[in-house]
């Protein structure tokens, strides 16, 4: 009995890390779609900070991550600026919030392109209007 304890502990940690691994890549794929290095993505704090850039807000923002309350919605509303710089909608940033596990793959593996930093509407603009031949 006590082997086959060891034996669930075992296959459950396997399944755990593998499942770290796919996030971990799906994070780093998100990240080269958005022109940063894909090291990035598994530096702590380092990558809150490649974040904020990817969707255009300035570096203070990782300050307000470390007030309770606050950090909660300024997370939420990061990632509906990501989603956004991925040309999503309102539906899939829900998705990105309750489901992480399953809508950031669909960001770093799926054919999302990347938009421009959606938080900076200046360059946001200027990214897609690069794409309809219009003067930067």
């Amino acid at each position: 009995m006590l082997g086959l304890g060891i034996a669930f502990i075992l296959l459950f940690g396997i399944l755990i890390l593998a499942v770290i691994v796919f996030m971990i890549v799906a994070m780093w794929k998100i990240y080269v779609k958005a022109g940063q290095e894909g090291w990035a993505a598994i530096v702590p704090i380092y990558n809150s900070y490649i974040l904020l850039k990817i969707v255009g807000k300035p570096w203070w923002w990782l300050l307000l991550y470390l007030v309770p309350l606050v950090n909660i919605v300024f997370l939420v509303w990061t990632y509906n600026m990501l989603s956004k710089s991925f040309g999503k909608d309102e539906a899939f940033t829900a998705g990105l919030v309750i489901l992480g596990i399953v809508f950031f793959p669909i960001l770093g593996y799926g054919s999302a392109k990347y938009l421009g930093p959606y938080g900076d509407k200046a360059a946001f603009d200027a990214m897609n209007l690069k794409d309809f031949g219009q003067p930067e």
